[in-house]
């Protein structure tokens, strides 16, 4: 945990916690390309920062609640990398056994309890984690994750302002990638979400969302309050969202020059410039990406060799009401 650690050491841990998801992410990317990922696919590639940071301040007992594009997300809380492929690929070894793919991945036993394909979703589920949080009293947070898109949805509001009349500890952060699917945020919120969340009463941060420095330390003067407070707390991220809405999606509605300076804020390049400035040696970069990288390929032909469901359980943890007829 980074609250025990020096800065470097927080730091690399984000750092290789990042590199897997973006290893993991390119990885999905390819195997989309080829067909071999069933459904939609919906990345987060440019945004690693922000989970990969923030969790370096969680424990095991806190929870996350994340949305549409939450494999970053998931692989910061810790869930496995081969069991994470095996999902997204509907393999029978697969987290949820390879019924919930890409948009539904969770693995409640840490506390990631899922990723979800419905806009703003993640909230309520989060607020009704933080409730059994608190009355467990034992100091631990609900996590929630959601883009700018999210922030016109009604549950949004309705979230906010429970968390704020019961004293929920949430952390609600939000990805500003600045579109809403394939519109320009600004198009659709009147407000900021700085002035949604004094409306609420709750206390807010902005981070540089790309960058791991800036997003470590505004979780951890965030996170900190919410433990000792038990209050929800507001986190912005401006971050970059480089691939489409979806993979597939032609990107035409982007203005001209976007892609290059997305480029420039690759959190990537920006981490390994913290950690050298921080005298970390390129060795010691260069090692991470190659155990990285042989983890990733590890993980992912252990997922292409696992083996599909057996059909005869196709109706198993699915629940029904019987009818009944009354004379």
């Amino acid at each position: 945990m980074s609250r025990r650690n020096e800065p470097v050491d927080a730091l690399k841990n984000i750092y290789r916690r990042a590199l897997k998801i973006r290893h993991a992410e390119k990885t999905l990317q390819t195997l989309f390309a080829e067909g071999k990922v069933p459904g939609f696919l919906h990345l987060s590639i440019g945004q690693e920062a922000v989970a990969s940071s923030i969790s370096e301040w969680l424990r095991d007992g806190d929870t996350v609640s994340s949305n549409h594009r939450g494999h970053g997300h998931t692989l910061a809380k810790g869930v496995d990398l081969e069991g994470f492929f095996a999902e997204i690929l509907g393999r029978a070894t697969g987290i949820c056994g390879g019924r919930g793919g890409s948009m539904h991945v969770a693995d409640l036993r840490l506390g990631m309890l899922g990723a979800n394909g419905i806009v703003g979703a993640g909230l309520p589920i989060t607020t009704g984690s933080a409730l059994a949080l608190k009355m467990k009293g034992q100091g631990d947070i609900a996590v929630v994750y959601f883009g700018d898109g999210a922030l016109a949805e009604g549950l949004v509001h309705e979230c906010l302002n429970i968390a704020k009349l019961w004293s929920l500890p949430i952390l609600f952060v939000c990805e500003n990638n600045g579109w809403s699917e394939f519109s320009p945020t600004r198009r659709q919120m009147a407000v900021k979400l700085a002035d949604l969340a004094g409306a609420f009463g709750i206390d807010y941060l902005a981070a540089d969302g790309n960058d791991i420095t800036a997003v470590h330390e505004a979780a951890g003067e965030a996170i900190g309050r919410i433990r000792r407070e038990t209050i929800p707390f507001i986190l912005e991220c401006q971050t970059t969202r480089v691939r489409g809405h979806y993979e597939g999606d032609k990107q035409d509605y982007r203005p001209e020059g976007e892609a290059e300076e997305m480029a420039r804020r690759d959190p990537l390049v920006i981490a390994v410039q913290r950690l050298v400035a921080l005298g970390v040696e390129a060795d010691w970069i260069s090692n991470v990406q190659a155990e990285v990288d042989a983890a990733n390929n590890r993980a992912l032909d252990a997922a292409m060799n696992a083996p599909m469901p057996d059909p005869a359980s196709l109706l198993d943890d699915v629940y029904t009401l019987e009818a009944t007829s009354h004379g």
